[in-house]
């Protein structure tokens, strides 16, 4: 059996709201139509019964975005009901996942066009409660937030396992000796890069704005931020000694993405040149508290696999869960060029809505090559519980 080229055509994503903020009124499922839709609307040519599957990311999964939020978001976008739609989750990786999965099937024949994505509704996220282990309990009962991080922690898993995701951003600080003021830096330049970005229009092509919803561009960036500014803020998890701040970690936000997967036969019927080309993926697994340092080893994997080095890439989005994780990676790559990381600014500034993140970090990458013209590009996510997750793509 051949195995067929994977080609992206166009990629969307929602601007990213704040915890609370501009996006916090819509529902998940309706997020995840809107960039569906909006993907379908920017290829005329295609018939959208052609879409022979669609894969969503979601992360959480407990509240709106429940019951298969991908075929929710087939349905709601107002594609054919013949199309269908699956869910995937690894976690701050779905989004990255559930493009690899439309490829993976794409290159098998399984299918000839995809749509991969993901969304996140960190805002909408609920409270869960536990069903008791008996009728009727007298005492009061606990709920659970399902925004971010561990909860109904199963008291098998070894403690140093299941510390917060923060704290693991603070493990990977001691590991390589990242101080608060490198970390202050990073996140400044994140910002100062998304800022600029937006100013020049490379976002244009690929944000689509929600409905009536007044949210023109991704809501966190902060463009008059600077050191002192950041160098105010207390650290969050460790009272004593802590580097880890709100200002150098990624916030709480909502949004969603959308890739278009083609092979050689789908690409002729969408009439359009695509941006670039699926070459190869990796996932790895790490320590889980070590969770940030995920992506050391799929980058080198996905890289081997593709038969490229780091000398050869042009562009590389890295998800910035935290600037200790993101230096901690780049620390252990020292044959990558830090210049070409991240170059409209990172989940610092734009925000990191868990199951859309990584379609976001593939969508860029594809745009930033078609832009370029040529090149190598990837895209790399940590993951919480201690994963890595990576994807090769070139033009």
């Amino acid at each position: 059996m051949s195995i067929r080229d994977v080609y992206i055509v166009d990629a969307v994503r929602t601007p990213i709201g704040k915890f609370g903020g501009a996006l916090s009124s819509v529902r998940p499922d309706d997020l995840a139509a809107h960039v569906v839709k909006a993907l379908v609307d920017r290829t005329p040519d295609l018939d959208p019964a052609r879409i022979d599957d669609v894969y969503f990311g979601d992360a959480n999964g407990a509240g709106e975005d429940n019951r298969d939020v991908a075929r929710m978001a087939v349905l709601l976008a107002g594609l054919p009901t013949s199309v269908p739609g699956v869910t995937v989750n690894r976690l701050c990786g779905s989004g990255l996942e559930a493009v690899i999965q439309a490829a993976r099937a794409v290159a098998l024949g399984d299918a000839s066009v995809a749509i991969a994505g993901g969304v996140e509704s960190m805002s909408r996220a609920p409270w869960v409660l536990q069903k008791p282990e008996r009728a009727f309990p007298a005492g009061h009962q606990q709920l659970h937030s399902t925004t971010l991080g561990w909860r109904m922690t199963n008291p098998r898993m070894p403690a140093e396992w299941t510390v917060g995701l923060g704290e693991g951003a603070e493990l990977v600080a001691d590991k390589h000796g990242i101080t608060r003021e490198q970390q202050d830096a990073f996140a400044l330049a994140s910002h100062q890069k998304a800022a600029a970005a937006w100013g020049k229009g490379l976002y244009d092509g690929e944000v689509v704005p929600y409905g009536d919803v007044d949210l023109a561009r991704d809501e966190c960036i902060r463009d008059t931020t600077s050191i002192e500014a950041l160098a105010k803020l207390k650290p969050s998890f460790r009272s004593e000694g802590g580097t880890v701040t709100a200002g150098n970690a990624s916030p709480l936000n909502d949004g969603a993405a959308a890739l278009l997967l083609v092979d050689e036969d789908g690409l002729r019927e969408t009439g359009r040149e695509p941006l670039a080309r699926i070459r190869a993926s990796a996932v790895t697994g790490i320590e889980p508290q070590l969770f940030g340092l995920g992506p050391v080893e799929a980058v080198r994997r996905a890289l081997e696999k593709s038969g490229r080095s780091f000398a050869d890439l042009t562009t590389f989005e890295l998800n910035e869960a935290f600037a200790a994780q993101s230096l901690g990676c780049l620390a252990e790559w020292p044959e990558l060029d830090p210049e070409i990381v991240n170059p409209r600014g990172g989940a610092i500034a734009i925000g990191h809505p868990l199951g859309a993140s990584g379609a976001r970090l593939a969508g860029s990458v594809a745009h930033q090559l078609a832009a370029a013209g040529s090149g190598t590009g990837l895209a790399a996510l940590c993951i919480g519980v201690g994963q890595g997750l990576a994807l090769v793509l070139e033009r």
